[in-house]
């Protein structure tokens, strides 16, 4: 299987899951230290319980964006849409939020979730976030949550999130992030890879990245380095590592991180 596939199945269950009330995040477990406690208390209240059930994020970029009254918000990866529900509160009737996924169960539920929170200003969309179906400069903002780790081809996403802002755009992701070197072994799991992990982009890449396709004011700020009991948690049940697990995890230690990841189109 390759990994688009994998990460395909891997959240389609997922939306079956949370479809079902069972928990699922990357990991697909409500206890995966990458996707737990990410919104403020009262922050989610109001909204469909399939929506935070199926939440797969590592931030909270619609917070963390600093939407406005008006603008038009694209969320990457939109899953159940939990940050576009909640972006289509913070730019209001006025404003727009669309969600952009390739899985159809995840659009399913998304879907649901818009209709059982009443909201009118948003629209769900199924592609690739390599080809954006949306025209040139037709988004205030982008923001994304522990997706772009994801993509094969993150310089391509990249270039098209440059391509749907409009000048003065903002791009405001929450990322896992790698701060050094990884085991090789983790980086070719393909378990890994749909698990938030393996496609991670060490830091400094991830800014050069960013300007190479034209961003400007790139900045990535730390919100949770993962160590420990949290590196072993989401290696633990990975069936295609090689190599002794204990050796890995320790490697792994602090070498991920959750980021928020910022930028301005000129």
């Amino acid at each position: 299987m390759d990994i688009k596939e994998a990460v395909r199945e891997k959240y389609g269950q997922a939306a079956r899951q949370a479809r079902s009330a069972g928990a699922s995040c990357c990991s697909t477990v409500s206890s995966d230290p990458i996707t737990s406690d990410l919104y403020e208390i009262g922050e989610t209240d109001g909204l469909p319980e399939g929506a935070i059930l199926a939440s797969l994020g590592c931030g909270n970029p619609a917070a963390l964006a600093e939407l406005k009254e008006g603008e038009v918000v694209l969320d990457l990866g939109s899953g159940g849409g939990i940050d576009v529900l909640l972006s289509a509160r913070r730019v209001g009737p006025a404003g727009k939020a669309y969600g952009l996924d390739m899985t159809d169960d995840m659009l399913e539920l998304a879907r649901e979730n818009q209709r059982k929170a009443g909201v009118t200003n948003v629209e769900f969309l199924k592609g690739d976030i390599e080809n954006i179906p949306l025209p040139d400069g037709s988004v205030d903002v982008l923001i994304s949550n522990c997706v772009i780790n994801l993509a094969v081809d993150k310089r391509l996403v990249l270039a098209e999130a440059f391509r749907v802002l409009r000048p003065g755009g903002r791009f405001a992701v929450s990322d896992v992030v790698r701060r050094r070197a990884i085991d090789p072994s983790v980086a070719k799991s393909v378990e890994l890879w749909a698990g938030c992990v393996a496609g991670a982009l060490e830091e400094k890449e991830y800014a050069a990245l960013l300007s190479d396709a034209g961003f400007v004011n790139v900045a990535l700020e730390p919100t949770r380095i993962y160590g420990g009991d949290e590196t072993r948690a989401f290696l633990t049940e990975v069936s295609d590592l090689d190599g002794d697990l204990d050796a890995i995890v320790a490697a792994a230690d602090g070498a991920f991180m959750s980021a928020f990841v910022r930028a301005e189109k000129p």
